[in-house]
C-alpha cells in the first residue's frame, strides 16, 4: 500500500515571467545596475495540504497557472532541492538487506506450513515435525509456490505502478506467520511519498489485487484438478467458506455437488482459496487497504461514508459468523478508517478507470466469503 505544484500567479493583464532561475537563466533586463542582485527564489517549495487547498480556491490567471504547471515536471525532477515530501534515501539494509532477509523466512514458514499440512505421520504438533521430519518440507512446495507467487504477483502489481508513477516504494515486505495454518501474515509495500493525484492512487491501489486475483485463478483452476470429493463423514476440522468463484468452478470441475460430499482440496487449490481470501480482504473499502485506496480515488472525501458504512456489517458478520471480522474492525479504527488526500485532488480518473472500479468491485463479490472459515 507520495510532490508539489509551484503557487499561482496573482491577476495579471500580462503573461507573467518567471523569475531567473537554472532552468529560467533568461530574465528581464534591469534598466538600473546592481551589485549585489536578489538570490532566485527556490525552485521547489514546501506547501502543506492547506496550502494547495488555498491556491486552487485563489486561482485566477489560469493562463498564468497553466505557465507554471508546464515546468511541473522539471521542478519535480531537480536534484538539489528537496522538500518536505521527499525523504531521505533509504539505507542499504532496509532497500535491499530487510526485504531479502524477509522474504526468505516466509519461504521457509510457508514450506513449513505446506508440508505441516499433508503430513500424516503421528507428531505432536508443527515444532515436533520438524525436529523429527526436516527432510519432509519438499513436500510443502506446491502450497509455498502457489501461495507466494499469488502473494509475490499482488505486491508487484503496488511496486510496478508505484515506479511507473514515480511514487518511491519499497520491495514488497513478507512478513512470516506460525506454521499452524500458511505460515505467512501476507506482505506490505512502504510509500516513501506522498501520491500525487487520484489516477495515481487508483492505479497503484488497484494494480494488485487485479494482478493477484488473476494468479489465484490460474492457480485455482490447476488445484482443483487435483482435487477430489469425498462423504463428509470422511472430513473433520477446519471447514473453508466457499466464495462465488470457488463454487463456479467447483460446479464446472465436478458438476453438481450433493450436500452430503465435501470437496478436499489440494495443497495448489487451498493456496488458491487463500489468494481470493486475500483479494477480498485488501479490497474492503477501509484507510489504507487496497479498497481504501480505490475507494477515494474514485469517491473522494466520501469514502469515508463508505467505510462507516461498511464497518456495521462486518461487526454483524463478525457476531453471527467469523469473529475475525471484527478484529478488522478494530485494527482499521487503529489506522483510521479515512484515507489522507492526495497532493492534486482536482485531476479526475476518466472513463476508463471508472470501468476498472466496477471490475474490482465485481472481484470483491466473487471473492468474499461471509464466513471464510468454520470448524467442523
Amino acid at each position: 500500500m507520495d510532490h508539489e505544484s509551484p503557487e499561482p500567479s496573482t491577476p495579471s493583464e500580462n503573461k507573467p515571467t518567471p523569475p531567473p532561475s537554472l532552468l529560467n537563466p533568461i530574465a528581464p533586463t534591469d534598466p538600473l545596475p546592481r551589485t549585489n542582485p536578489p538570490a532566485p527564489p527556490p525552485l521547489i517549495r514546501s506547501i502543506s495540504t492547506n496550502d494547495i487547498r488555498q491556491d486552487h480556491t485563489t486561482q485566477t490567471s489560469s493562463r498564468g497557472m497553466d505557465h507554471w504547471q508546464s515546468l511541473e515536471p522539471e521542478l519535480l525532477e531537480t536534484e538539489d532541492e528537496v522538500d518536505e515530501f521527499s525523504p531521505p534515501p533509504p539505507s542499504a539494509f532496509s532497500q535491499w538487506g530487510l526485504p531479502i532477509l524477509l522474504f526468505g523466512l516466509t519461504v521457509f514458514t510457508t514450506l513449513w506450513a505446506g508440508a505441516f499440512q499433508v503430513n500424516t505421520k503421528p507428531v505432536n504438533g508443527a515444532w515436533d515435525f520438524l525436529m523429527r521430519y526436516p527432510g519432509s518440507l519438499v513436500n510443502g512446495i506446491p502450497f509455498a509456490a502457489t501461495l507466494l507467487g499469488i502473494l509475490v504477483t499482488h505486491e508487484f502489481g503496488h511496486y510496478l505502478l508505484s515506479r511507473i508513477h514515480r511514487v518511491p516504494a519499497s520491495l514488497p515486505l513478507f512478513i512470516p506467520g506460525p506454521p499452524h495454518f500458511i505460515g505467512t501474515f501476507g506482505a506490505v509495500i512502504r510509500m516513501r511519498s506522498a501520491i500525487m493525484n487520484r489516477r495515481a492512487l487508483f492505479d497503484i491501489g488497484v494494480a494488485g489485487p487485479i494482478a493477484g486475483f488473476i494468479a489465484a485463478v490460474v492457480a485455482i483452476i490447476i488445484g482443483l484438478s487435483l482435487s477430489h470429493i469425498v462423504p463428509r463423514s470422511q472430513t473433520y476440522g477446519l471447514q473453508l467458506g466457499e466464495p462465488l468463484l470457488l463454487q463456479w468452478f467447483g460446479w464446472l470441475m465436478f458438476g453438481p455437488i450433493p450436500p452430503t460430499h465435501d470437496i478436499v482440496l489440494h495443497p495448489i487449490a487451498f493456496a488458491a482459496w487463500f489468494g481470493f481470501f486475500v483479494t477480498a480482504i485488501n479490497l474492503l473499502p477501509l484507510g489504507q487497504l487496497d479498497g481504501g485506496h480505490v475507494a477515494f480515488a474514485v469517491l473522494g472525501r466520501r469514502q469515508r461514508s463508505l467505510a462507516l458504512g461498511t464497518i456495521p456489517i462486518l461487526i454483524y458478520l463478525g457476531l453471527t459468523g467469523w469473529p475475525g471480522w471484527i478484529l478488522w474492525v478494530g485494527l482499521a479504527s487503529l489506522v483510521g478508517i479515512g484515507h489522507p488526500p492526495v497532493i492534486d485532488p482536482d485531476i479526475v480518473l476518466g472513463k476508463h478507470r471508472r470501468w476498472v472500479a466496477w471490475a474490482a468491485l465485481a472481484i470483491f463479490i466473487v471473492t468474499f466469503a461471509p464466513v471464510p472459515f468454520s470448524v467442523g
